[in-house]
Protein backbone atom coordinates (compact mmCIF):
# COMPACT_ATOMS: atom_id res chain seq x y z
CA UNK A 1 0.00 0.00 0.00
CA UNK A 2 1.43 3.38 -1.02
CA UNK A 3 2.35 5.61 1.91
CA UNK A 4 0.12 8.66 2.12
CA UNK A 5 1.92 11.95 1.55
CA UNK A 6 2.12 14.06 4.70
CA UNK A 7 -0.10 17.13 4.58
CA UNK A 8 1.86 20.39 4.70
CA UNK A 9 1.67 22.19 8.02
CA UNK A 10 1.06 25.60 6.44
CA UNK A 11 -1.97 25.98 4.21
CA UNK A 12 -0.47 28.28 1.58
CA UNK A 13 -2.65 30.70 -0.34
CA UNK A 14 -3.25 29.65 -3.95
CA UNK A 15 -3.17 33.28 -5.07
CA UNK A 16 0.36 33.54 -3.68
CA UNK A 17 1.79 31.50 -6.58
CA UNK A 18 0.96 33.78 -9.55
CA UNK A 19 1.89 36.83 -7.45
CA UNK A 20 5.22 35.26 -6.52
CA UNK A 21 5.87 34.33 -10.17
CA UNK A 22 5.17 37.88 -11.33
CA UNK A 23 7.61 39.24 -8.74
CA UNK A 24 10.30 36.75 -9.80
CA UNK A 25 10.09 38.02 -13.38
CA UNK A 26 11.65 41.27 -12.14
CA UNK A 27 15.15 39.88 -12.75
CA UNK A 28 14.20 38.45 -16.13
CA UNK A 29 12.82 41.84 -17.19
CA UNK A 30 16.03 43.54 -16.07
CA UNK A 31 18.21 41.16 -18.11
CA UNK A 32 16.01 41.49 -21.20
CA UNK A 33 16.00 45.28 -20.87
CA UNK A 34 19.77 45.32 -20.69
CA UNK A 35 20.04 43.24 -23.88
CA UNK A 36 17.85 45.70 -25.79
CA UNK A 37 19.63 48.78 -24.48
CA UNK A 38 16.82 49.80 -22.12
CA UNK A 39 18.17 51.36 -18.89
CA UNK A 40 18.22 49.24 -15.72
CA UNK A 41 18.72 50.64 -12.22
CA UNK A 42 19.84 48.91 -9.05
CA UNK A 43 17.82 50.37 -6.19
CA UNK A 44 17.82 50.14 -2.45
CA UNK A 45 14.41 49.79 -0.90
CA UNK A 46 13.25 53.40 -0.72
CA UNK A 47 9.64 53.05 0.46
CA UNK A 48 8.12 54.38 -2.78
CA UNK A 49 10.08 57.63 -2.75
CA UNK A 50 11.99 57.09 -6.03
CA UNK A 51 10.20 54.04 -7.49
CA UNK A 52 7.30 55.95 -9.11
CA UNK A 53 9.72 58.31 -10.87
CA UNK A 54 11.77 55.44 -12.29
CA UNK A 55 8.67 53.56 -13.43
CA UNK A 56 7.19 56.67 -15.03
CA UNK A 57 10.42 57.10 -17.00
CA UNK A 58 10.41 53.43 -18.17
CA UNK A 59 13.49 52.37 -16.23
CA UNK A 60 13.63 48.68 -15.26
CA UNK A 61 14.46 48.31 -11.58
CA UNK A 62 16.00 45.47 -9.59
CA UNK A 63 16.71 45.49 -5.86
CA UNK A 64 20.02 44.08 -4.55
CA UNK A 65 18.58 43.74 -1.02
CA UNK A 66 15.84 41.48 -2.34
CA UNK A 67 18.45 39.67 -4.42
CA UNK A 68 20.44 38.98 -1.27
CA UNK A 69 17.41 37.14 0.10
CA UNK A 70 17.10 35.24 -3.20
CA UNK A 71 20.77 34.20 -3.08
CA UNK A 72 20.37 33.08 0.54
CA UNK A 73 17.29 31.01 -0.30
CA UNK A 74 19.04 29.39 -3.32
CA UNK A 75 22.28 28.71 -1.41
CA UNK A 76 24.50 30.83 -3.68
CA UNK A 77 25.13 33.56 -1.10
CA UNK A 78 28.14 31.97 0.72
CA UNK A 79 30.40 32.26 -2.34
CA UNK A 80 29.48 35.92 -2.83
CA UNK A 81 30.02 36.66 0.87
CA UNK A 82 33.45 35.03 0.72
CA UNK A 83 34.34 37.06 -2.35
CA UNK A 84 33.33 40.31 -0.65
CA UNK A 85 35.46 39.36 2.36
CA UNK A 86 38.41 38.53 0.11
CA UNK A 87 38.10 41.94 -1.57
CA UNK A 88 38.67 43.56 1.82
CA UNK A 89 35.17 44.50 2.93
CA UNK A 90 34.29 43.93 6.62
CA UNK A 91 32.72 40.62 7.54
CA UNK A 92 30.37 42.38 9.97
CA UNK A 93 28.95 44.64 7.24
CA UNK A 94 25.33 44.26 6.05
CA UNK A 95 24.83 40.77 4.61
CA UNK A 96 22.87 42.16 1.67
CA UNK A 97 25.71 44.56 0.88
CA UNK A 98 28.33 41.80 1.13
CA UNK A 99 26.30 39.55 -1.15
CA UNK A 100 25.86 42.36 -3.68
CA UNK A 101 29.54 43.33 -3.61
CA UNK A 102 30.62 39.71 -4.05
CA UNK A 103 28.15 39.24 -6.89
CA UNK A 104 29.31 42.44 -8.62
CA UNK A 105 32.97 41.50 -8.20
CA UNK A 106 32.36 38.14 -9.87
CA UNK A 107 30.24 39.68 -12.64
CA UNK A 108 33.02 42.18 -13.38
CA UNK A 109 35.64 39.45 -13.49
CA UNK A 110 33.58 37.35 -15.91
CA UNK A 111 32.33 40.28 -17.97
CA UNK A 112 28.83 38.88 -17.77
CA UNK A 113 26.16 37.70 -15.31
CA UNK A 114 27.61 34.77 -13.33
CA UNK A 115 26.19 31.46 -14.64
CA UNK A 116 25.28 30.29 -11.12
CA UNK A 117 23.26 33.45 -10.35
CA UNK A 118 19.69 32.52 -9.36
CA UNK A 119 16.64 34.02 -11.11
CA UNK A 120 18.81 34.94 -14.09
CA UNK A 121 20.92 37.36 -12.05
CA UNK A 122 21.03 41.15 -11.94
CA UNK A 123 21.86 42.93 -15.19
CA UNK A 124 24.59 45.58 -15.18
CA UNK A 125 23.01 48.89 -14.07
CA UNK A 126 23.16 52.32 -15.66
CA UNK A 127 22.19 53.91 -12.29
CA UNK A 128 22.64 53.10 -8.62
CA UNK A 129 19.76 54.56 -6.59
CA UNK A 130 20.33 54.84 -2.83
CA UNK A 131 18.06 55.74 0.04
CA UNK A 132 19.09 57.49 3.23
CA UNK A 133 16.34 55.74 5.21
CA UNK A 134 17.15 53.63 8.27
CA UNK A 135 20.03 51.29 7.37
CA UNK A 136 23.65 51.93 8.23
CA UNK A 137 25.42 50.65 5.08
CA UNK A 138 23.17 52.52 2.68
CA UNK A 139 24.81 54.90 0.18
CA UNK A 140 28.37 53.96 1.20
CA UNK A 141 27.62 50.44 -0.05
CA UNK A 142 26.61 51.71 -3.50
CA UNK A 143 29.53 54.12 -3.56
CA UNK A 144 31.81 51.13 -2.90
CA UNK A 145 30.44 49.45 -6.03
CA UNK A 146 32.39 52.11 -7.95
CA UNK A 147 35.34 49.73 -7.64
CA UNK A 148 33.55 47.46 -10.12
CA UNK A 149 30.91 49.54 -11.93
CA UNK A 150 30.93 52.76 -13.91
CA UNK A 151 27.48 54.01 -12.91
CA UNK A 152 26.35 57.22 -11.20
CA UNK A 153 25.03 57.09 -7.63
CA UNK A 154 21.98 59.10 -6.50
CA UNK A 155 20.59 59.19 -2.96
CA UNK A 156 17.01 60.10 -2.05
CA UNK A 157 16.60 61.32 1.52
CA UNK A 158 13.91 61.34 4.19
CA UNK A 159 14.55 63.16 7.48
CA UNK A 160 14.16 60.91 10.53
CA UNK A 161 12.26 63.01 13.04
CA UNK A 162 11.46 61.98 16.60
CA UNK A 163 8.07 60.99 18.01
CA UNK A 164 7.67 64.17 20.04
CA UNK A 165 8.84 66.41 17.19
CA UNK A 166 6.30 64.80 14.85
CA UNK A 167 3.46 66.30 16.85
CA UNK A 168 4.31 69.75 15.49
CA UNK A 169 2.51 70.31 12.13
CA UNK A 170 5.23 72.73 11.07
CA UNK A 171 7.79 69.94 11.29
CA UNK A 172 5.80 67.75 8.93
CA UNK A 173 5.37 70.64 6.49
CA UNK A 174 9.11 71.30 6.50
CA UNK A 175 9.97 67.62 5.90
CA UNK A 176 7.50 67.35 3.01
CA UNK A 177 8.88 70.55 1.47
CA UNK A 178 12.43 69.17 1.74
CA UNK A 179 11.46 65.84 0.16
CA UNK A 180 9.57 67.49 -2.72
CA UNK A 181 12.60 69.64 -3.52
CA UNK A 182 14.88 66.58 -3.41
CA UNK A 183 12.55 64.60 -5.68
CA UNK A 184 12.38 67.52 -8.11
CA UNK A 185 16.18 67.45 -8.35
CA UNK A 186 16.07 63.69 -8.97
CA UNK A 187 13.59 64.18 -11.83
CA UNK A 188 15.91 66.76 -13.44
CA UNK A 189 18.84 64.35 -13.03
CA UNK A 190 16.90 61.54 -14.70
CA UNK A 191 15.82 63.83 -17.55
CA UNK A 192 19.49 64.60 -18.23
CA UNK A 193 20.49 60.94 -17.92
CA UNK A 194 17.78 59.70 -20.30
CA UNK A 195 17.66 62.76 -22.53
CA UNK A 196 13.88 62.97 -22.27
CA UNK A 197 11.33 64.90 -20.25
CA UNK A 198 9.18 63.54 -17.45
CA UNK A 199 5.62 62.67 -18.45
CA UNK A 200 3.88 64.20 -15.42
CA UNK A 201 0.50 62.64 -16.24
CA UNK A 202 2.14 59.23 -16.32
CA UNK A 203 3.90 59.90 -13.02
CA UNK A 204 0.56 60.86 -11.45
CA UNK A 205 -0.98 57.63 -12.77
CA UNK A 206 1.89 55.43 -11.54
CA UNK A 207 1.82 57.12 -8.13
CA UNK A 208 -1.93 56.56 -7.85
CA UNK A 209 -1.55 52.90 -8.84
CA UNK A 210 1.17 52.30 -6.24
CA UNK A 211 -0.96 53.94 -3.53
CA UNK A 212 -3.85 51.63 -4.49
CA UNK A 213 -1.53 48.60 -4.36
CA UNK A 214 -0.34 49.52 -0.86
CA UNK A 215 -3.87 50.24 0.36
CA UNK A 216 -5.09 46.82 -0.83
CA UNK A 217 -2.04 45.03 0.61
CA UNK A 218 -2.76 46.77 3.93
CA UNK A 219 -6.37 45.56 3.81
CA UNK A 220 -5.24 41.98 3.15
CA UNK A 221 -3.02 42.08 6.23
CA UNK A 222 -5.84 43.56 8.33
CA UNK A 223 -7.86 40.41 7.55
CA UNK A 224 -5.17 38.40 9.35
CA UNK A 225 -6.54 39.64 12.67
CA UNK A 226 -9.29 37.02 12.33
CA UNK A 227 -9.28 33.81 14.36
CA UNK A 228 -7.99 31.51 13.02
CA UNK A 229 -5.56 33.65 11.05
CA UNK A 230 -6.08 32.90 7.34
CA UNK A 231 -2.60 33.84 6.12
CA UNK A 232 0.81 32.84 7.47
CA UNK A 233 3.95 34.98 7.40
CA UNK A 234 5.39 32.64 4.75
CA UNK A 235 2.82 34.02 2.32
CA UNK A 236 3.52 37.58 3.44
CA UNK A 237 7.23 37.23 2.67
CA UNK A 238 6.49 35.55 -0.65
CA UNK A 239 4.20 38.37 -1.78
CA UNK A 240 5.38 41.57 -0.12
CA UNK A 241 7.72 42.50 -2.97
CA UNK A 242 4.93 43.66 -5.26
CA UNK A 243 4.44 46.39 -2.66
CA UNK A 244 7.75 46.94 -0.89
CA UNK A 245 9.90 46.64 -4.03
CA UNK A 246 7.18 47.58 -6.52
CA UNK A 247 8.03 44.65 -8.77
CA UNK A 248 6.30 44.59 -12.13
CA UNK A 249 3.42 46.62 -13.48
CA UNK A 250 1.45 48.18 -10.59
CA UNK A 251 -1.82 47.50 -12.45
CA UNK A 252 -0.96 43.80 -12.67
CA UNK A 253 0.06 43.76 -9.00
CA UNK A 254 -3.25 45.40 -8.10
CA UNK A 255 -5.17 42.66 -9.91
CA UNK A 256 -3.15 39.89 -8.26
CA UNK A 257 -3.55 41.44 -4.79
CA UNK A 258 -7.30 41.74 -5.45
CA UNK A 259 -7.40 38.00 -6.14
CA UNK A 260 -5.50 37.42 -2.91
CA UNK A 261 -7.88 39.64 -0.94
CA UNK A 262 -10.82 37.59 -2.25
CA UNK A 263 -9.17 34.32 -1.21
CA UNK A 264 -8.17 35.58 2.24
CA UNK A 265 -11.65 37.07 2.85
CA UNK A 266 -13.21 33.75 1.84
CA UNK A 267 -11.01 31.96 4.39
CA UNK A 268 -12.06 34.44 7.07
CA UNK A 269 -15.75 33.88 6.28
CA UNK A 270 -15.28 30.10 6.35
CA UNK A 271 -12.98 30.18 9.40
CA UNK A 272 -10.14 28.47 7.54
CA UNK A 273 -6.74 28.99 9.15
CA UNK A 274 -3.29 29.00 7.59
CA UNK A 275 -2.36 26.47 10.29
CA UNK A 276 -4.87 23.68 10.83
CA UNK A 277 -4.77 23.76 14.63
CA UNK A 278 -3.90 27.32 15.59
CA UNK A 279 -2.66 26.93 19.14
CA UNK A 280 -0.37 29.97 19.31
CA UNK A 281 -0.73 33.25 17.41
CA UNK A 282 2.78 34.53 16.78
CA UNK A 283 4.53 37.79 15.94
CA UNK A 284 7.87 37.85 14.08
CA UNK A 285 10.57 40.57 14.04
CA UNK A 286 12.55 41.49 11.91
CA UNK A 287 13.97 39.83 8.77
CA UNK A 288 13.55 36.05 8.53
CA UNK A 289 16.35 33.50 8.03
CA UNK A 290 15.86 33.30 4.25
CA UNK A 291 18.13 30.26 4.08
CA UNK A 292 16.09 28.28 6.66
CA UNK A 293 12.42 29.11 6.07
CA UNK A 294 11.54 25.46 6.67
CA UNK A 295 11.71 26.21 10.39
CA UNK A 296 8.31 27.90 10.06
CA UNK A 297 6.84 24.65 8.75
CA UNK A 298 8.22 22.78 11.77
CA UNK A 299 6.81 25.40 14.11
CA UNK A 300 3.45 25.21 12.30
CA UNK A 301 3.43 21.49 13.11
CA UNK A 302 3.41 22.60 16.75
CA UNK A 303 0.42 24.89 16.17
CA UNK A 304 2.37 28.14 15.72
CA UNK A 305 0.64 30.49 13.28
CA UNK A 306 2.68 33.62 12.46
CA UNK A 307 0.00 36.26 12.04
CA UNK A 308 2.03 39.50 11.72
CA UNK A 309 5.65 40.48 11.15
CA UNK A 310 8.31 43.10 10.55
CA UNK A 311 7.00 46.67 10.64
CA UNK A 312 9.32 48.13 8.00
CA UNK A 313 8.05 45.77 5.28
CA UNK A 314 4.36 46.57 5.72
CA UNK A 315 2.73 49.44 3.82
CA UNK A 316 1.78 52.56 5.70
CA UNK A 317 -1.66 53.00 7.19
CA UNK A 318 -3.81 54.47 4.40
CA UNK A 319 -4.20 58.23 4.29
CA UNK A 320 -6.10 60.46 1.88
CA UNK A 321 -3.78 62.34 -0.49
CA UNK A 322 -6.28 62.67 -3.35
CA UNK A 323 -6.53 66.43 -2.85
CA UNK A 324 -2.77 66.82 -3.41
CA UNK A 325 -2.29 67.66 -7.09
CA UNK A 326 1.50 67.60 -7.26
CA UNK A 327 2.57 63.93 -7.67
CA UNK A 328 5.92 64.64 -6.01
CA UNK A 329 4.11 65.97 -2.95
CA UNK A 330 1.85 62.88 -2.90
CA UNK A 331 4.92 60.65 -3.03
CA UNK A 332 6.58 62.60 -0.20
CA UNK A 333 3.42 62.47 1.95
CA UNK A 334 3.01 58.71 1.49
CA UNK A 335 6.66 57.95 2.29
CA UNK A 336 6.65 60.29 5.29
CA UNK A 337 3.51 58.60 6.59
CA UNK A 338 5.10 55.17 6.24
CA UNK A 339 7.85 56.35 8.61
CA UNK A 340 5.62 58.20 11.08
CA UNK A 341 2.24 56.49 10.80
CA UNK A 342 2.41 55.06 14.34
CA UNK A 343 3.91 58.14 15.97
CA UNK A 344 0.62 59.59 17.29
CA UNK A 345 -0.20 56.39 19.18
CA UNK A 346 3.42 56.00 20.31
CA UNK A 347 3.38 59.53 21.71
CA UNK A 348 0.19 58.86 23.66
CA UNK A 349 1.72 55.67 25.04
CA UNK A 350 4.96 57.52 25.89
CA UNK A 351 6.92 55.14 23.64
CA UNK A 352 9.51 57.24 21.86
CA UNK A 353 11.03 54.62 19.57
CA UNK A 354 8.11 55.25 17.30
CA UNK A 355 8.76 53.24 14.19
CA UNK A 356 10.89 50.17 14.89
CA UNK A 357 9.56 49.38 18.36
CA UNK A 358 6.08 50.75 18.98
CA UNK A 359 4.16 49.07 16.11
CA UNK A 360 4.83 45.65 17.63
CA UNK A 361 3.02 46.71 20.81
CA UNK A 362 -0.01 47.75 18.81
CA UNK A 363 0.09 44.63 16.66
CA UNK A 364 0.56 42.20 19.55
CA UNK A 365 -2.67 43.62 20.99
CA UNK A 366 -4.75 43.96 17.82
CA UNK A 367 -3.64 40.64 16.31
CA UNK A 368 -3.94 39.05 19.78
CA UNK A 369 -0.52 37.41 19.77
CA UNK A 370 0.48 34.80 22.33
CA UNK A 371 4.20 35.15 21.72
CA UNK A 372 6.90 36.36 19.39
CA UNK A 373 10.04 35.17 17.64
CA UNK A 374 12.74 37.85 17.56
CA UNK A 375 15.60 37.36 15.11
CA UNK A 376 18.67 39.52 15.93
CA UNK A 377 20.95 39.76 12.89
CA UNK A 378 24.71 39.88 13.22
CA UNK A 379 25.10 41.99 10.07
CA UNK A 380 22.02 44.22 10.38
CA UNK A 381 22.10 46.48 13.39
CA UNK A 382 19.11 48.49 12.14
CA UNK A 383 16.86 45.44 12.31
CA UNK A 384 18.36 44.37 15.65
CA UNK A 385 19.03 47.30 18.00
CA UNK A 386 15.41 47.60 19.16
CA UNK A 387 14.61 43.92 19.67
CA UNK A 388 15.51 43.75 23.34
CA UNK A 389 13.35 46.83 23.96
CA UNK A 390 10.48 45.08 22.16
CA UNK A 391 11.02 41.96 24.29
CA UNK A 392 10.86 44.03 27.46
CA UNK A 393 7.78 46.05 26.42
CA UNK A 394 5.81 43.07 25.14
CA UNK A 395 6.30 41.13 28.36
CA UNK A 396 5.87 43.96 30.86
CA UNK A 397 3.04 45.81 29.14
CA UNK A 398 1.11 43.01 27.44
CA UNK A 399 2.31 39.77 29.09
CA UNK A 400 3.47 38.45 25.71
CA UNK A 401 6.73 36.42 25.98
CA UNK A 402 9.23 36.08 23.15
CA UNK A 403 11.96 33.77 21.91
CA UNK A 404 15.29 35.23 20.76
CA UNK A 405 16.95 33.28 17.93
CA UNK A 406 20.19 34.87 16.75
CA UNK A 407 21.19 34.59 13.13
CA UNK A 408 21.58 36.58 9.94
CA UNK A 409 19.70 37.47 6.79
CA UNK A 410 22.21 35.90 4.42
CA UNK A 411 24.98 34.06 6.29
CA UNK A 412 23.53 30.61 6.98
CA UNK A 413 26.36 29.70 9.37
CA UNK A 414 24.96 32.04 12.02
CA UNK A 415 21.50 30.50 12.54
CA UNK A 416 21.14 27.49 14.85
CA UNK A 417 18.03 25.61 13.74
CA UNK A 418 18.16 22.90 16.41
CA UNK A 419 18.70 25.37 19.26
CA UNK A 420 15.77 27.48 18.08
CA UNK A 421 13.49 24.45 18.09
CA UNK A 422 14.62 23.60 21.63
CA UNK A 423 13.87 27.16 22.74
CA UNK A 424 10.43 26.83 21.16
CA UNK A 425 9.43 24.22 23.75
CA UNK A 426 10.36 26.57 26.58
CA UNK A 427 8.47 29.45 24.98
CA UNK A 428 5.34 27.31 24.72
CA UNK A 429 5.38 26.82 28.50
CA UNK A 430 5.75 30.57 28.94
CA UNK A 431 2.95 31.33 26.46
CA UNK A 432 0.59 28.97 28.30
CA UNK A 433 1.49 30.67 31.58
CA UNK A 434 1.00 34.22 30.27
CA UNK A 435 -2.32 33.42 28.62
CA UNK A 436 -3.68 33.02 32.12
CA UNK A 437 -1.84 36.13 33.34
CA UNK A 438 -3.50 38.21 30.59
CA UNK A 439 -6.91 36.90 31.61
CA UNK A 440 -6.18 37.68 35.26
CA UNK A 441 -5.21 41.25 34.36
CA UNK A 442 -8.27 41.79 32.17
CA UNK A 443 -6.45 42.12 28.86
CA UNK A 444 -8.46 41.60 25.69
CA UNK A 445 -7.22 38.08 24.90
Amino acid sequence: MMEQKKKKAINRLQTMYPLRANIDKMYERGVEASKTGKPTAWCMVNWWEADPILKAMDVEVVYPENYGAVCAAFGTAPAYLDRSDADGFPTHMCGYARNCIGYTSRMTELGQIPPEAPMGGMAKPFLLLCSGALCDARYKWFQALGRYLDAPVWTVEIPHIGVAESQDPATRAQVIKFMVKELGEFVKFMERMLNKKMDWDKLAEVTDDLIKVNRLWHEINELRKARPCPMHSRDFWSCMNASLYPAGDPKESLKLYQDMYTEVKDRVDKKIGAVANEKYRMLFAELPPWHDLKIFDELADRGWNFVVESWAYHPAKPIDTTKVSNPLERIAAETYHWLTGYFDEAYKAKEYMGYFAYPYLEWARTYQCDGGLLHPLLTCRTATNHLMLIQDRLLNKLKVPTLVAEGDIVDLKLFNHAETMRKAETLEEMMDHYKQKRRDEGLEW
